[in-house]
């Protein structure tokens, strides 16, 4: 392990265990480890139990993980939350989420277990995170004026530091890490199946790739529609079809939406009927 990386393994160990001594001087005895099935989550697991304090790695299942994810998570010891609605269930009651309208996650993911709780979160990943997280430790004020102090012991790590602590700690990743000759890929990343966040490719690939995905928007938005008939949706959009190849194609002007829907009658599936 190069003497750079090393030291900052060192300065993340020391972060997690004052973690730990501030959240039992606080009537916390365990640290949650907010472990999301990633790469990340798995490095700040492994430095978790290098810092030898108590603590619980708790899963936040969003009912639209990637396949394998769950299982992984079992496996490291995450223990698994279910939410009280699924992500459908939302879409039944909400309708769709969108990039500036991300209810999907506060409701499944952004809630607090315990009062302590340890993120992986690092600058490297993007500008927005690097420009929103200066310090390793913040607290966090949640809807119902919960609040949880957290700590980002990787704050400062490149990927090419999260590649060589995996690989150098030989830890087990998440499925979509590995191509089918078992290569390891820091690259990737892991997120919900057909996340608004995604691109526009990547969207569309895995609505190819699970189809159900696609069956259980159109059906479980249809319902949305149907119960919220004054809905801005409704008034946009003729069908849930519509709507739907909208969103995937972020026609954000209307004349982009009619140039792209020129000359195309819309007609549903009728698979997409006959979602049990």
């Amino acid at each position: 392990m190069r003497e750079e990386l090393e030291k900052k393994v060192e300065r993340a160990i020391k972060l997690i265990q004052s973690a730990s001594k501030i959240a039992a001087a606080n009537g916390c005895p365990e640290i949650e480890v907010c472990y999301s099935g990633g790469k990340d989550s798995d490095v700040i697991l492994e430095l978790t139990k290098m810092s030898g304090v108590p603590y619980r790695a708790i899963y936040k299942n969003t009912t639209i993980d990637p396949p394998g994810t769950i299982k992984h998570a079992k496996d490291v010891g995450a223990e698994v939350l279910r939410p009280k609605m699924t992500f459908f269930e939302i879409v039944s009651k909400i309708g769709f989420p969108g990039r500036f309208r991300r209810f999907c996650c506060s409701i499944l993911k952004e809630y607090k277990v315990l009062d302590y709780a340890i993120i992986g979160i690092r600058r490297d990943e993007s500008t927005n995170r690097a420009k929103r997280y200066k310090e390793p430790e913040h607290c966090r004020v949640y809807s119902k004026k919960e609040k949880c102090r957290q700590y980002y012991p990787i704050l400062d790590w490149t990927k090419d530091d999260v590649e060589e602590f995996i690989l150098e700690r030989g830890i087990k990743c998440a499925p979509v890490y590995y191509d089918e000759k078992g290569t390891f890929h820091v690259e990737r990343r892991l997120g919900c199946l057909c996340c608004v966040l995604a691109s526009n490719r990547k969207r569309i690939e895995q609505f190819q790739r699970y189809p159900n995905m696609l069956k259980a928007y159109a059906k479980y938005g249809k319902i949305y529609r149907d119960s919220h008939p004054d809905s801005c949706a409704v008034k946009k959009h003729e069908d849930v079809y519509a709507q739907i190849v909208h969103d995937l194609f972020y026609c954000d002007k209307q004349q982009e939406w009619k140039d792209l829907n020129s000359g195309y009658t819309l007609i549903p599936p009728p698979q997409l009927q006959e979602v049990p």
